[in-house]
């Protein structure tokens, strides 16, 4: 088959036969009518009876069936047309049936097959060692042309074959006038246009070279002395073969063959080449030589060279070749030698052997893996190690990157040394540093552990020495987590940080054996200080190669472990560490320069129409816990991580403005202590603007890990926020260095951490005292009959608004509950009606009583009883102290005082309070610390995770660490603001065509956006909107979702503004947006209420019904807004704020108006449910007034439907929500 054609009569394309593969092309041809349902005429023929009713008159549905059978005939008989060439196309002219046609194709191309194959399976399944008839066997085997022609005669001993081509058919023969090739014998074309002597044209298409299969050969021993050039002729051999790469050109490497020897052992095929031979006719070309490496001998298979047109001749100890099939031009005569074989001395043709395929330059690999040594790389590449890696040309070059970072003394001899026989039996560490320049991150040392077995390393980044303990144990929870086994043993210098007391007691309790060296002795640790020489040699290299800043050592020392961890070491046997640990065979197709320029896409969505699509970073290293690279954008200083990277390994960046120190790493020679000295220079001295921009906004240090193969995600690559910082440059806000700070604080996980901290255990015996002083337990004899709840200690770190630590809090509680209360022992209060007990706390058992338990006289926190309880107990105090309890709101309490009064709210152990008497707030706080020991926290600033700004004019409520966090969390932080949250006339529906999103993801997302609404009423209707579709929500969805968050990015510093002095007349305001829901086509109500500056009540619910009209809509919603204005009307009355008038309720749609106010029921109001009548009731004993509102002024719109711009910003000021750097009094967030 030479190429595929397109069928007019078929769906599926159709094979083009041309003498060759007959048998692949009636595999297909086959499947391809039977799809059609045509085979079976095909194979079995038109009946008599159906031809005899063609010509006869028969009964219309019989007739009917006849047509119907010829016509698929007719179909089958023009696929089989179509699939033949234009040369083969006479031979089957004259049949008017299908069978016919196949008939004459089968009989003709497969019976040749047939007796070819019958040959090559009688070749091989003789015994090689068989000398018996073995020469009368050479002696009657013939060409295969020869044999196929008695084959034919067997078949049709009647029938000769045609004089021009030498085959049966029928008809005029095609070949007839037409030349002979004198090559390959054939007729039909000159020997210039022989296929046997050209390449075949093929497709451009990737993957072009088909699987071989698996290769068989024999191959008898050879007692001669081997010759370069000699070639054995053989008959069990199914390829041409060498071993000698060098006597082939255009070498394909793209094969997935495999050979067995003669032995049984299975090799692969390394390739497939060009042999190019002079011989007395000029140059001749054999094609398809397999290259098996290790072969010792050169092989010709018969029936390969019978395929390509010679013509072979045993007999007579020795084998006749010949040109062609008339057996006139003999190539060559080969005499059998001693052993039985023909050896053929063939001369290459020297001055032909070029190489046209394109070549892998060795540099350009060597600089891709940091500069690593040829010897290295060859080792991957011969041994199979990775995956990716392509045939290198070698060349002797000397690298100016290497000498500048590698040149150094001649090592001394090694010695046998023990090793460990598993992984983490012995870790080698030790720190190297200080740089005297700082990281980006502004780390001066690095912390580096190599596995000795597998020789695996992981490095870490710190500051001051005094962090190797917080490293090691990180590094001892991560490897063995994850490898199973268990960290035996420890080598380390004599360094401070490795000698200190909790170092030491840290090993002893894991029961890690510690290996230390002596005095002046680095060689006893020596795989750790000749790996850390290794990666800075390395790092050192790559930064001098493309010139990059010493600023960014860091980066470069990740990426060189990153890299040597998938480099082979003399310490393995043929795998790199990586195997070696995870037991997974690496890959570095994606390997590039480090250093190297590049340009990252920005996403569609992050850019407008005609702006640019990439822009320019420096490629600094490969994503840990990403399937990416890590780029350093110089516009912003900041990296990124991103897939999408075009590089250029050839280029250089310009670094400009930098000003550039020398990285000096101290290593320790022969007569040096294992210490690195400390007398080195502090950080690179930069200008402040320089210095202020240098800070990234994550960490850029981060330790080699060996997790790859987790889901690919592509940060947002996009502007910065579009607010304009007033903040000098050579100073920066609390907030910013406060948030920096937080990233240290690390709060324990158990009791024995807790334990090492003076603070922790400060606050657990505040926690105990605070439990015998309340009498809440007593220590008893163990009960028999009664189970023991056990307990446990909860540690939280508290924080203020901006940040800043509060205090350490530490709970106990009882086990399976968690609860962190603000107010001291709240739960601890209320008294137990049931009979329970506890375990001991650890840390505080009580000596010589260590069997004893306590018996709970009052509440535990995680106690089931213990809300209850609480609130028992707080509500008998509040009912004691004269508070009366809301009936509207449970958790509301008031005090009245003649024209003062004090209001209490409850937050399960969180009290907020408010009066118009100082004095009463004055009493009630010291009454409330006297009776529960109660931290007063002084004016409220945050609540529930909102801010509280209060000044003399205004409050303002905001939630703006919480937008930051959200922002952050799902990738955004740097994104494309928008100035809406939602889309003009973007309509969303379950079934939207688009793929399935990310259903976790998704309602992370849109709960989030929920809470947010607390604060913000501007994004209350698109989050309620997305809410509908939490179940299978789709791509469309979720890019709706991150429109809100990006909203929010550009309002992050929004709020709720309360303006003092205003009037305490309750207004509210209801719309609606009729049929507004794809899906079920119903509405979405909408209300507010405000008491004159900003709304504190607001909700966007869709309706439960579908509404007939608008009027009926608005209805709807103007019912809903009655009855949570009946419910407002309540609280404000137990506020003392009683509504003397009614409600006003804005509406701008008159028949809703007319529908409310008229009691008779008609057309448009008589089947709207009887419970929305009830604001009718509501009109009537003048709760509630409805009044008309223009459309313009509707502030409930928002809260609806998706609005323009301009409208959006004009009704989300009249909301209140206004952002913090606009008010006056420098309110600041």
């Amino acid at each position: 088959m030479s190429n595929m054609a397109g069928s007019s009569t078929s769906e599926l394309r159709t094979p083009i036969f041309n003498g060759e593969n007959y048998e692949f092309w009636s595999i297909r041809m086959k499947t391809i009518l039977k799809s059609h349902g045509l085979w079976v005429l095909v194979e079995n023929g038109l009946s008599d009876l159906d031809l005899k009713k063609e010509k006869e008159e028969a009964v219309d549905t019989e007739k009917s069936m006849v047509v119907q059978t010829l016509m698929k005939d007719a179909r089958a008989l023009g696929l089989i047309q179509s699939a033949v060439s234009d040369q083969l196309f006479p031979r089957i002219v004259n049949e008017e049936t299908s069978k016919g046609a196949w008939d004459i194709l089968k009989l003709e191309f497969r019976g040749d097959k047939q007796a070819f194959t019958s040959l090559n399976v009688g070749r091989k399944n003789l015994d090689p060692s068989l000398n018996v008839g073995r020469k009368n066997l050479e002696n009657g085997i013939a060409s295969a042309d020869q044999i196929s022609q008695k084959n034919w005669k067997s078949n049709d001993g009647n029938k000769m074959a045609c004089k021009h081509c030498d085959r049966f058919h029928y008809g005029k023969c095609w070949y007839e006038g037409k030349p002979k090739c004198h090559g390959c014998g054939k007729p039909g074309h000159m020997i210039r246009d022989c296929y046997g002597h050209k390449n075949v044209q093929r497709v451009n298409y990737a993957n072009q070279e088909e699987d071989c299969g698996t290769l068989f050969y024999v191959c008898n021993a050879a007692t001669d002395v081997k010759v370069n050039h000699s070639w054995y002729i053989d008959s069990g051999c199914s390829n041409h073969m060498t071993g000698d790469e060098g006597l082939l050109v255009n070498i394909q490497r793209n094969l997935s063959s495999k050979v067995k020897m003669g032995t049984g052992e299975v090799v692969p095929v390394a390739g497939k080449g060009i042999l190019v031979i002079k011989t007395k006719l000029g140059k001749k070309h054999i094609h398809e030589v397999m290259l098996v490496p290790g072969l010792e001998e050169n092989l010709l298979s018969v029936g390969q060279m019978m395929e390509h047109g010679y013509h072979l001749v045993f007999g007579g100890n020795e084998v006749s070749v010949y040109d062609n099939q008339s057996l006139e031009n003999l190539i060559v005569k080969v005499q059998m030698t001693n052993n039985r074989c023909f050896p053929l001395t063939m001369m290459p043709a020297s001055e032909l052997v070029l190489k046209a395929s394109v070549t892998h330059c060795l540099q350009t690999w060597h600089k891709r893996l940091g500069h690593l040594n040829e010897r290295s790389i060859k080792l991957l590449e011969n041994q199979g190690m990775v995956h990716g890696l392509p045939h290198l040309e070698q060349k002797s070059v000397v690298c100016d990157g290497c000498m500048l970072g590698k040149q150094h003394r001649d090592s001394f001899p090694l010695e046998s040394t023990w090793r460990a026989s598993n992984p983490l039996e012995l870790v080698h560490t030790d720190i190297c540093g200080p740089m005297k320049t700082e990281s980006l991150s502004g780390n001066r040392y690095f912390l580096l552990f190599t596995d000795d077995f597998t020789r695996m390393s992981w490095v870490y980044f710190i500051r001051n020495k005094s962090s190797a303990l917080e490293c090691f144990r990180k590094f001892k929870a991560m490897t063995e987590l994850q490898s199973g086994y268990k960290i035996k043993g420890l080598r380390s210098d004599r360094g401070g940080e490795f000698l200190s007391g909790e170092f030491n007691k840290f090993c002893e309790e894991s029961g890690i054996q510690r290996q230390l060296t002596m005095a002046y002795s680095p060689q006893q640790n020596g795989v750790a200080e000749r790996k850390n020489r290794t990666v800075v040699e390395m790092a050192k290299s790559m930064l001098h190669e493309k010139g990059v800043p010493y600023e960014f050592w860091a980066e470069a020392v990740n990426t060189a472990v990153y890299l040597l961890n998938r480099c082979p070491t003399k310490a393995l046997n043929k795998i790199t560490p990586f195997e070696a640990y995870t037991g997974r065979k690496p890959g570095i197709a994606h390997l590039k320069i480090f250093g190297s320029p590049c340009h990252v896409l920005i996403p569609s969505a992050l850019r407008h129409k005609f702006e640019e699509n990439s822009h320019k970073c420096i490629f600094v290293g490969y994503g840990l816990c990403e399937k990416g690279y890590r780029l350093f954008d110089p516009n912003t200083r900041k990296i990124i991580l991103s897939r999408d990277v075009q590089f250029d390994e050839n280029g250089l960046w310009k670094w400009e403005n930098t000003n550039e120190e020398e990285m000096v790493v101290p290593l320790p020679t022969e007569n040096q202590s294992c210490e690195p000295s400390q007398s080195l220079d502090t950080s690179l001295q930069m200008n402040e603007e320089v210095t202020l921009r240098a800070e990234p906004s994550q960490s850029l240090d981060t330790q080699t890990q060996i997790v790859e193969d987790t889901t690919l995600q592509d940060e947002g690559i996009g502007e910065s926020s579009h607010f304009f910082d007033h903040t000098p440059k050579k100073w920066r806000s609390v907030s910013e260095i406060m948030a920096k700070c937080n990233v240290c604080i690390v709060e324990p996980e158990n009791y024995e951490d807790a334990a090492q901290d003076e603070s922790w255990r400060k606050a657990m015996e505040v926690e105990l005292e605070m439990i015998e002083k309340n009498d809440t337990w007593e220590l008893v004899e163990r009960p028999f009959a009664k189970p023991v709840i056990g307990v446990k200690w909860v540690y939280k770190t508290k924080l203020n608004l901006d940040g800043t630590v509060q205090k350490n809090k530490a709970r106990l509680v009882a086990k399976g509950y968690s609860q962190k209360p603000d107010v001291k022992s709240a739960f601890l209060n209320g008294v137990l009606k049931e009979e329970v007990y506890v375990e001991q706390p650890q840390g505080f058992v009580k000596k010589d009583e260590e069997t004893k338990v306590y018996k709970l006289h009052k509440a535990l926190y995680g106690l089931k009883q213990a809300p209850r309880a609480w609130y028992d107990e707080i509500d008998a105090y509040f009912n004691k102290a004269d508070f009366k309890k809301s009936p509207s709101e449970a958790t509301l309490y008031v005090k009245a005082e003649g024209s003062d009064v004090l209001i209490v709210s409850l937050y399960v152990d969180d009290i907020v309070y408010t009066g118009s008497s100082s004095q009463m707030i004055e009493e009630f706080r010291r009454d409330m610390m006297e009776h529960y020991e109660m931290t007063d926290l002084g004016v409220l600033h945050h609540f529930l995770g909102m801010g509280v700004i209060q000044s003399k004019q205004r409050i303002f409520l905001h939630q703006k660490k919480y937008g930051q966090k959200l922002v952050e969390k799902f990738g955004l932080k740097d994104c494309k603001i928008v100035a809406t949250p939602l889309a003009m006339n973007e309509k969303l529906s379950k079934n939207d065509g688009s793929e399935a999103a990310d259903e976790g993801e998704y309602r992370q997302i849109v709960g989030s956006l929920l809470y947010l609404t607390a604060t913000r009423p501007d994004i209350m209707f698109a989050a309620s909107l997305l809410a509908r579709f939490m179940h299978n929500p789709t791509k469309k969805h979720m890019g709706t979702a991150k429109r809100v968050l990006r909203y929010i990015q550009g309002t992050i510093d929004f709020g709720i503004v309360f303006e003092k002095g205003k009037e305490t007349t309750l207004i509210g305001y209801c719309d609606s947006d009729w049929a507004g829901s794809e899906d079920d086509m119903r509405s979405t109500s909408g209300y507010v209420f405000t008491m004159g500056s900003g709304v504190f009540s607001w909700a966007s619910i869709k309706q439960n019904t579908v509404a007939l009209s608008t009027a009926e809509a608005e209805y709807i919603s103007a019912a809903e807004a009655t009855s949570q204005a009946k419910w407002l009307r309540f609280v404000l009355e137990d506020f003392g704020e009683e509504q003397i008038e009614g409600t006003q309720i804005m509406c701008d749609n008159t028949s809703a108006i007319a529908m409310a106010k008229n009691p008779v029921f008609h057309q448009k109001s008589r089947h709207i449910n009887r419970k929305f009548h009830f604001i009718r009731e509501a009109i009537q004993a003048k709760e509630i007034e409805l009044v008309y509102c223009r459309t313009e002024e509707q502030i409930a719109d928002i809260l609806t439907k998706a609005l323009p711009k301009d409208r959006f910003a004009y009704l989300r000021e009249l909301l209140g929500v206004k952002s913090a750097k606009g008010l006056e009094g420098n309110v600041g967030v």
